[in-house]
């Protein structure tokens, strides 16, 4: 074997003295590129400076003006490619690639030597040293084992036999781990990249995928992709490693800019931030369903899921009750119902006004719409409705265009104001002076009228959250009076912000975006159906990527996965759908794994990675002491890495940041504001870790009184699984019995005070 590494490093000497001879190349161009659109963007600057007041014909400075701004589009994107070229190879300098495959190709004499990598690299000779490990035949890297295989391309379905696979680590050109396996990736790789410490932010897997990774990965068959994965089972890496894998394989028609993903939280969305660059692509659009919402209501503040989580531990039976049924499914229909069904009298018309007096009144509105036929839908009367409006304003703004305030106006703008206004037009172009006041005049106009114009585009003429109320008053009566008490403070339940924007979406026809191709909803099992609805209505051209783990169901009930399917198949109208399971946890330790899955009823089918650590340790303080074991246990570390305090809700969060902070240097209190994490003590609630992992987890008061209900047992699961390498358990008195109920050789009882 010493003498097959010697030959594979002398490959990859050879590999890195072609990625440094295009690197140097590649280097010239791009400076030699970033010095002409330095120059075309100063020349462009120049230009456009030009008086134009002084110029007789300015069409042709106009012309110019765009032919330079051509000019610089097309040199930053010259620009732009090269400037990624550099990123590629600098990637690939650090590690030239990870696997080899040799195949024999039915049909082919010879056998064939391929090495795969974050991205292809091709010597002058059109020959591949390095295939990227998106191209179709790297699929068997991760799917074959040796022995016939079979992968598919654009052509249909090839066949092969892979003869050897091989699997490298290389850093900065040197080998340091190499070895033959005929398994999809060896335990060997696995070992060492999991080993290793936590980090600011999630690392790209293309050197450890799974084989039932890769499925998820390459899957661009079905409509809706469920992904239902236990905590730890490398389904966030997946689909990461997916969108990267869907930006090649549809390169000419896609792009990151069609790409949205949903994120249970900021700091998920920072540390997940880093993937995609290191693979050479651009970042997808990445968004909160709170940032999401909050942008949809403007002045409005929507409750977070954070705060309905913390609500819902004091709500009222009347309030829990009134919630699921607006959580369920049905609900939405009847929005649907009542918007098809509405009629004109019913719709709330509100006047536009401009300087404090009306401009359109609701009854002129009113009138418009009611005229219109019957057969044409709501969304068509409004869209007709709306257009109409703009007509009037553009005769109104005519008929304005020659009254005395607008003449004095024009009498009193100055020489560049006029040619301001007048804008590509020539002066003397016209064939009366009149003609030219009036053309000046319609844009004075235009501008003061412009608010109206808003106010008819953005659709402000209807009051939705007065709809929304006359719709709850006639389906369900017993929700209005808490609707519109939360209104008076300008606030939104999470339970009405799904429904009243299908509302008034239906009824405006607005508010869709027919653009994005693909839609990730990472954590959904923490979304209620009717949001997920919602999605798929305004994304109507997006494909789902659903993923999550319904054992960590902290915000609704528990559904299996088949269940979610089949409610996904029903209400979300797709037509061709799949869902992959993932139950092999990796971010744990064995001895961690083992103790949390025997936590769940169903726990057997979680299977453990063979590495080894420390059993989970659990201490049992009185009341009284919790604190101070609290603190002994955190003299102990040396905070290396950041050391997770990890509580069932924020008040308990707030009560140990403020006990701690006096006593240790580095203590930070995560909000759901925050974006990165800090080094020392990060004190944070379960649902802020939500998709994060760490070195070192420690879960505060796991105490009968306060994990008490079989509902607790989601809470307790996913706390413990955010540790990678250790685990306490503090209890504050009588442990939980669903801690007591775990078999005692799965823990160790490091110290007991007496109760």
């Amino acid at each position: 074997m010493d003498n097959e590494k010697a030959l594979e490093q002398k490959r990859v000497d050879d590999v890195m003295n072609e990625i440094q001879k295009q690197l140097d190349a590649t280097q010239i161009e791009y400076d030699k590129a970033h010095k002409e659109t330095t120059s075309v963007e100063r020349n462009y600057v120049q230009n456009a400076r030009v008086n134009t007041y002084e110029v007789d014909d300015q069409m042709e400075t106009n012309a110019e003006i765009q032919q330079q701004k051509n000019l610089v589009a097309k040199t930053i994107e010259n620009e732009t490619i090269l400037k990624k070229q550099l990123s590629t190879l600098k990637i690939l300098q650090d590690s030239a690639y990870f696997g080899r495959i040799d195949i024999h190709e039915n049909g082919e004499e010879d056998s064939e030597t391929l090495y795969i990598g974050t991205s292809s690299l091709v010597d002058e000779d059109q020959d591949f040293l390095i295939y990227d490990w998106r191209a179709p035949i790297s699929s068997i890297y991760y799917n074959g084992t040796l022995g016939p295989v079979s992968y598919e391309t654009p052509m249909g379905e090839q066949f092969a036999e892979l003869k050897k696979k091989r699997q490298f680590t290389i850093k900065k050109g040197i080998i340091t781990n190499m070895f033959d396996t005929n398994e999809t990736i060896g335990d060997e790789i696995l070992q060492s990249v999991l080993g290793e410490h936590s980090d600011e932010y999630m690392r790209n897997i293309v050197a450890t995928i799974q084989a039932e990774q890769n499925d998820i990965i390459r899957d661009v068959k079905h409509d809706l992709l469920l992904v239902q994965g236990v905590a730890g089972s490398g389904k966030t890496s997946a689909i990461l490693q997916r969108i990267a894998f869907l930006l090649y394989h549809s390169r000419d028609k896609l792009n990151a800019e069609q790409i949205v993903l949903f994120s249970p939280n900021l700091l998920f969305s920072h540390y997940i931030s880093e993937v995609l660059p290191s693979l050479g692509e651009k970042n997808m659009r990445q968004i909160t369903l709170a940032e999401f919402l909050n942008n949809r209501f403007e002045g409005l503040q929507v409750e977070s899921l954070f705060d309905k989580y913390e609500k819902k531990i004091t709500s009222s039976k009347k309030t829990n009750s009134i919630e699921s049924i607006k959580e369920d499914p049905k609900f939405m229909h009847t929005v649907e119902e009542y918007v098809q069904n509405v009629s004109s009298s019913q719709l709330r018309f509100t006047d536009i006004m401009l300087d404090s007096e009306i401009f359109f009144s609701h009854n002129e509105i009113h009138d418009i719409y009611s005229q219109l036929p019957q057969a044409m839908k709501p969304s068509q009367k409004f869209a007709e409705t709306k257009n109409l409006l703009i007509k009037q304003l553009n005769r109104k703004i005519k008929e304005n265009a020659q009254a005395d305030w607008v003449r004095s106006e024009i009498e009193n703008l100055s020489d560049e104001e006029y040619y301001d206004l007048l804008g590509t037009k020539r002066r003397h172009a016209f064939q009366a002076i009149d003609d030219e006041e009036f053309y000046i005049g319609r844009k004075i106009v235009k501008k003061r009228f412009a608010p109206v114009y808003d106010a008819l585009y953005n659709n402000y003429f209807i009051d939705y959250y007065a709809q929304y109320s006359d719709f709850l008053a006639n389906k369900l009566p017993e929700a209005v009076d808490l609707f519109n008490q939360n209104l008076e403070f300008h606030k939104i339940d999470l339970v009405d912000a799904a429904p009243l924007l299908y509302l008034r979406d239906l009824l405006t026809g607005s508010g869709r975006n027919q653009a994005i191709a693909h839609l990730f909803i990472d954590e959904m099992q923490d979304y209620t159906l009717p949001q997920l609805m919602y999605l798929k209505y305004i994304f109507p051209n997006a494909k789902l990527t659903l993923l999550g783990d319904s054992e960590q169901a902290l915000f609704n009930e528990f559904r299996t996965p088949q269940e979610l399917l089949d409610y996904f198949n029903k209400h979300l109208n797709v037509k061709k759908s799949r869902i992959i399971k993932l139950n092999k946890s990796y971010r744990s330790t064995q001895q961690i794994t083992n103790f949390m899955k025997a936590l769940l009823p169903d726990g057997n089918e979680i299977q453990a990675f063979t590495r080894q650590g420390k059993k989970p340790e659990l201490i049992i303080a009185s009341k009284e002491n919790g604190l101070h074991a609290l603190k002994l246990e955190l003299k102990q570390r040396d905070f290396s890495s950041p050391v997770a305090l990890i509580t069932k809700n924020q008040s308990e969060s707030d009560f140990l940041y403020q006990k701690l902070r006096k006593s240790f240097d580095s203590v930070t209190l995560l909000e759901d504001k925050d974006r990165s994490l800090p080094k020392g003590i990060v004190i944070l609630p379960i649902y802020l870790a939500k998709g994060l992992e760490f070195d070192d987890v420690i879960a505060y008061d796991i105490s009968h009184d306060n994990y008490s209900g079989i509902n607790d047992t989601g809470i307790l699961y996913t706390i413990c699984s955010r540790a990678m390498h250790r685990l306490t358990l503090i209890s504050c008195g009588k442990p939980s019995s669903l801690i007591m109920s775990i078999p005692s050789d799965l823990y160790t009882t490091k110290s007991t005070v007496t109760l």
